[in-house]
């Protein structure tokens, strides 16, 4: 089963939307609002499922399916916590900024509570008020619970993940040292990200997921040129079970909490950071990666961060070569420095 929230107020408008994402159906019969159907998922599932099938076989009312016209699936939630479970990107960005990393970091998971008052679309520009700040996308797997009672472990946790979707987890890359000098974690360099306009249910994903994890690439372009295509399912030292069981062990997690994976990251061949797509590599899902292989290897940074102008597109297509979430499609756009 395919959810999207198209754009109407602030929680968007619940739809059903088809396996080839061309067709939705409205589900406010059913639920106005995908909080609303996670708060009495028990009994808004199966409904939610019997008019997937109906729009599947043209038995339901239905109108075009258009990304542009789609919110975040959460156009807001309660709680969005994200996580760093490939540590080969966590490796290479504590690197370029001369950051040690602890050797605990491969036994426990990092998390840091992000915004969660307000997302962008997933076609939204991403509003940039100082190209100075250093702004950058990172390409993520997130997934959005059901109640996850305190305590939970990893396989109880991983039994309430309700849906899977794509994550473009903006980052102000030069606002970050200062910050996380402070020893008080990520705020102003972590402004408003964004998701994938559809989020799946699980078992619609089939053999594409499975342990906790999304299997397959990533596609990530910059300027209509490719940037990326790394596995998800590559190099994910902790699998969703224990991401949401490690942001569960001291409190409940309501219906609606998102938790994301951390920008998508492979290794290279030989076990190094791997190399662009251009050097015959699968690529980044961020620009800090990239910047950091290039002062490896040439002593400084090439690549620039985003600009106004600058368009980053993240999808992940099936076997059938079929977008699944659909595409973020995002353009930096000028933003006023005070309102």
């Amino acid at each position: 089963m395919k959810l999207a929230s198209l754009k109407s107020g602030r929680d968007g408008r619940l739809v059903v939307v088809s396996r080839d994402l061309a067709w939705c159906a409205p589900a406010d019969a059913i639920a106005p609002t995908l909080q609303a159907a996670l708060d009495d998922w028990e009994r808004c599932e199966p409904f939610l499922r019997g008019l997937a099938e109906s729009l599947e076989h043209g038995a339901a009312p239905r109108m075009r399916f258009r990304e542009h016209e789609a919110a975040s699936p959460l156009p807001r939630a309660y709680q969005w916590a994200d996580g760093s479970a490939y540590l080969n990107h966590v490796q290479l960005v504590r690197r370029a900024r001369g950051a040690a990393m602890p050797e605990s970091f491969w036994t426990d998971p990092l998390i840091y509570q992000g915004g969660s008052d307000g997302f962008l679309g997933p076609r939204d520009p991403i509003p940039l008020a100082d190209e100075a700040w250093g702004c950058d996308f990172e390409a993520e797997v997130a997934v959005i619970t059901g109640d996850v009672a305190m305590g939970a472990t990893p396989a109880d946790a991983l039994a309430h993940v309700r849906l899977v979707m794509l994550a473009n987890d903006v980052s102000l890359r030069n606002l970050i040292p200062g910050e996380m000098a402070k020893s008080f974690g990520f705020f102003q360099s972590k402004p408003a990200g964004s998701f994938s306009p559809v989020a799946v249910t699980p078992d619609e994903l089939g053999s594409v997921w499975g342990g906790g994890k999304l299997s397959g690439p990533v596609t990530v372009e910059l300027n209509g040129r490719p940037f990326g295509e790394p596995d998800a399912g590559v190099d994910m030292t902790f699998d969703f079970g224990v991401l949401i069981a490690h942001a569960a062990r001291t409190r409940m997690l309501v219906a609606g909490t998102i938790i994301g994976s951390g920008t998508v990251s492979n290794r290279g061949p030989d076990g190094g950071p791997g190399k662009p797509i251009a050097a015959g590599g699968v690529g980044y899902a961020c620009l800090a990666e990239q910047r950091t292989v290039e002062t490896l290897l040439a002593g400084a940074p090439e690549t620039p961060f985003l600009k106004v102008g600058d368009t980053v597109r993240i999808e992940m297509r099936g076997a059938d070569h079929h977008s699944i979430f659909g595409a973020i499609e995002q353009t930096v756009s000028q933003a006023a420095a005070f309102l």
